[in-house]
């Protein structure tokens, strides 16, 4: 595939939440962004706060943007917190750099767009992020 259908960018959602319920996890939002970063859907728990959409898309677009996972935009934030201040002032402030911003990547290994995820801790949100990219068929990298 070289895009994220509506109908894929859905069973990313659905294979993130279900993970997150399986294994215990707080009540996730999970965002599915385009390659340009651009919301093809989003999902907020029933029982999520009303912020995680943007601490979903910060999560998502960054990687997206900057085609990196959360982890390693973490990494960099800790390392270089300068840069990733002006980066983040460069991209509107929109940019969360934590995990749970998972590249999705093509059978080419081509980066098509990015899933955010929010609700329990940032590794737990990377891994169920991980786990609905994967059920829509598609590479994720956390």
């Amino acid at each position: 595939m070289t895009h994220i259908s509506l109908e894929a960018a859905q069973q990313m959602i659905t294979g993130a939440v279900a993970y997150g319920a399986t294994e215990g996890f707080a009540p996730l939002s999970v965002i599915v962004l385009d390659a340009g970063g651009h919301p093809i859907a989003f999902s907020r728990a029933n029982d999520a706060a009303p912020g995680r959409y943007a601490i979903a898309h910060g999560k998502a677009y960054g990687a997206v943007m900057l085609g990196m996972s959360g982890t390693t935009l973490n990494g960099i934030a800790k390392a270089r917190p300068e840069f990733m201040t002006s980066l983040n002032t460069a991209l509107g402030g929109t940019v969360v750099p934590v995990q749970g911003g998972v590249l999705v990547k093509s059978t080419d290994g081509k980066i098509i767009g990015s899933v955010g995820v929010t609700g329990d801790t940032s590794d737990n949100d990377a891994a169920a992020g991980q786990a609905g990219v994967t059920a829509a068929g598609f590479t994720a990298e956390i």
